[in-house]
């Protein structure tokens, strides 16, 4: 008998056959000896739609929601129904005997893989690969290893509800938002509570008041200090108060009243798990979320470089110690030779910073593999990341930094100056990054002011405490109040990940859906809301828009996987706070006016096109939902000149056809000349031939009247 193995795509598969020795390659799958393997192409299987269960809800009616099936039926999805046939045909073949499960490790995989195996009534027994590489190594150690897939139901469960919870919450308010306004307006169970904090940052962006300060420094000619008053605060709101004190300080003595040495130890950052590595990426090489998890992908699947990329976990096992040296071996080429070659020489200091198998859960942290190292073989973005990764790696078996922070106080005239120093002892793992600070020293990004530092921060000479030292010079800067930062990627990462939004494997997923929906916008490098997102958030239930109940779903689901709680009574609270969502958004007075009207109206029902930003570059379309007409929202210049400032006039469509206007006078005149109709098609085919040729003593009217005068005579 052979066991059939359903991998997750085609590239994992090739994988997993040529090292199981499952070489005859056929359509839908390899078969060998003992294994026959397959994939899934991401979800064969998906849950039903509304209209699936009754035709009516095909046609999105207020009064039909909201739609909540009693048992969630499960369907073979249309776009890969073809393989499908594949996998179930052989599950079918009698010389099959069981089904090894060799999807991504995760709940995810888990659960595609399931409703697959729903879907063809498998009922023998079936076993899971669970691996955290992709290396020749991990899959025959895997195949060696194979766990009974019922250990993996809970798992499942968590997935099953995450799923149907979703799609009860996003289908019934998505519908109901849409209807009820009369535009596509989607939500969900994490993208609403996400906009939502975009939009608390937002709220206290535009309630901030600035405020004008002045600060005073004063330079004692070796080194220079910050006066702060009694209350800690180095900054004046009172030019006047400011003044007085610059000028009594002038000139004057003071004596060191405190001279404070503090020795630092500071030790290695964790290794990477994903959202960390997502933040780093962010903020060092400006990559989106998404971007970081699709070079990651390639870096653990293609390159086989790295281990399992959707982690929420910063610790290794125990189980992996004995590996350490191997791994570094295999990164010690090129830039790192000379960082990781040193700890070779050497028994590694493994401590519970780096191995705690209590602080694992599923996965363990993102690691290089043993796989040789082939620079030469990434692309610009694969290196990058790769560099983030490995020197997180190596800096784990680097002793931490050392360093001697030194606060000094000065007092002149009953004011207190401050200045702190820091002199570097030993600098540890910061050899690893040339000395310089990792990103986690950077600190996030919140909801306080971003303003300027109160007191200096130098390399200081030797000061003892009852010096005298005197004033050679007093500055009087001045600063303004600076409002909250916009959230970069890497601050929206961090706040979702706190408030215990989506996991790891999903957050840039989201972060991609409210772009795509036209909620947000990226400005640089910063997440803005768009003007459709403000009002969007103003129309769905307060409770929804704000993260605490959503993080509360996340970890009842978190719960389930772990086998402390159970799927029926958190569906149960999925229906109702389903039904009461729909009621809210029925019962809603609030008026909903769309942010990107155009100037420009449909020429086939006269509706005003939308502007919608495109990969291709800004597109109109038509909102009515019968017609769906588009076309490229850039601004087409004809050839015929303003009577009033000659300038070449605008192309635009309206309910009579084309016409042009003057961008600086807003002058109008018809393109139909003499009366004669032109259908729509000819029209825009008149327009394409005539607006690239220009005539002496000729205008656009005056060519588009010769030529259907020409078609009349015909």
């Amino acid at each position: 008998m052979k066991s059939l193995v359903l991998a997750e795509k085609p590239s994992v598969a090739r994988e997993i056959a040529r090292v199981m020795g499952s070489r005859e390659k056929h359509k839908g799958y390899f078969e060998g000896p003992k294994y026959i393997v397959t994939w899934a192409l991401g979800h064969l299987v998906g849950l039903a739609e509304p209209e699936d269960y009754d035709h009516k809800y095909a046609t999105w009616n207020l009064e039909d929601l909201p739609i909540l099936p009693g048992t969630m039926k499960l369907k073979v999805l249309r776009e890969t129904s073809q393989q499908f046939k594949v996998v179930q045909q052989l599950a079918r073949r009698q010389d099959i005997g069981d089904l090894i499960v060799a999807t991504d490790a995760a709940r995810e995989g888990e659960l595609l893989a399931r409703w697959i195996l729903n879907m063809i009534k498998w009922n023998k027994p079936f076993q899971r690969l669970w691996i955290s590489s992709q290396t020749d190594k991990a899959i025959k150690e895997g195949f060696a290893g194979l766990r009974p897939g019922k250990e993996f139901d809970r798992l499942y469960e968590s997935a099953r509800c995450r799923a149907e919870a979703d799609w009860m919450i996003g289908l019934n308010v998505t519908r109901a938002l849409t209807v009820k306004f009369g535009a596509q307006l989607s939500a969900g169970r994490v993208q609403t509570p996400t906009l939502g904090m975009i939009m608390d940052r937002e709220h206290e962006i535009i309630q901030f008041r600035s405020q004008a300060y002045d600060m005073i420094k004063a330079d004692f000619g070796s080194f220079t200090a910050s006066w702060r008053s009694g209350g800690g605060n180095g900054r004046i709101f009172d030019r006047k108060q400011a003044e007085e004190l610059k000028a009594k300080l002038e000139d004057k003595s003071g004596r060191i009243i405190k001279v404070k040495k503090t020795e630092k130890v500071e030790p290695h950052p964790l290794a990477y798990d994903l959202t960390e590595l997502q933040r780093d990426a962010n903020r060092k090489y400006g990559f989106s979320a998404k971007q970081t998890s699709n070079v990651l992908q390639k870096l653990y699947e293609q390159h086989k470089l790295v281990t399992y990329p959707r982690t929420d976990s910063r610790y290794l096992t125990t189980d992996m110690a004995g590996t350490l040296k191997e791994r570094l071996n295999s990164v010690a080429v090129g830039p790192y030779a000379t960082l990781a070659r040193p700890l070779l020489r050497k028994n590694l200091p493994i401590s519970k910073r780096i191995v705690d198998d209590s602080k694992v859960s599923d996965h363990h942290a993102i690691i290089p593999t043993e796989e040789t190292l082939l620079l030469n073989k990434l692309n610009t973005e694969e290196r990058k990341l790769y560099d983030l990764i490995v020197r997180r790696f190596i800096s784990l078996f680097y002793p931490p930094a050392l360093y001697d922070a030194v606060d000094v106080v000065v007092q002149v005239e009953g004011e207190s100056f401050h200045v702190k120093g820091t002199t570097v002892k030993n600098s540890g793992w910061r050899e690893v990054y040339g000395g310089i600070a990792s990103s986690e020293d950077e600190g996030e990004e919140d909801a306080t002011s971003a303003s300027e530092s109160d007191e200096s921060s130098s390399a200081l000479p030797v000061l003892n405490e009852g010096d005298t030292v005197k004033i050679q010079k007093v500055q009087m800067q001045n600063g303004r109040t600076l409002p909250p930062k916009r959230y970069s990627e890497a601050g929206l990462l961090s706040q979702m990940e706190k408030h215990g939004l989506g996991t790891p494997a999903t957050r840039a997923d989201i972060i991609e859906k409210l772009v795509n929906s036209d909620t947000i916008e990226r400005q640089g490098s910063v997440l803005h809301p768009t003007g459709k997102g403000k009002q969007l958030i103003e129309l769905v239930s307060s409770e929804l828009a704000t993260p605490g109940l959503t993080a509360k779903w996340e970890a009842e689901l978190e719960g389930i996987a772990r086998g402390k709680g159970k799927a029926e009574p958190f569906l149960e609270g999925i229906r109702s706070m389903s039904k009461e969502l729909v009621a809210g958004v029925k019962g809603s007075a609030v008026e909903y006016k769309p942010h990107n009207v155009s100037t420009s109206h449909c020429p086939d029902c006269g509706t005003r096109l939308l502007e919608k930003k495109s990969k291709r570059g800004l597109m109109l379309t038509c909102p009515s939902d019968d017609c769906g007409y588009r076309r490229s929202g850039e601004k087409r210049l004809s050839n015929r000149r303003c009577p009033q400032c000659h300038k070449k006039m605008e192309m635009k469509e309206g309910k009579a056809g084309l016409y042009v206007q003057c961008l600086s006078c807003g002058i109008t005149e018809t393109m139909n000349q003499g009366g004669k109709h032109v259908n729509k098609r000819e029209e825009r085919k008149l327009v394409q031939q005539y607006s690239k040729q220009e005539t002496v003593g000729s205008n656009l009217g005056e060519l588009l009247k010769a030529a259907m005068e020409q078609k009349n005579n015909k």
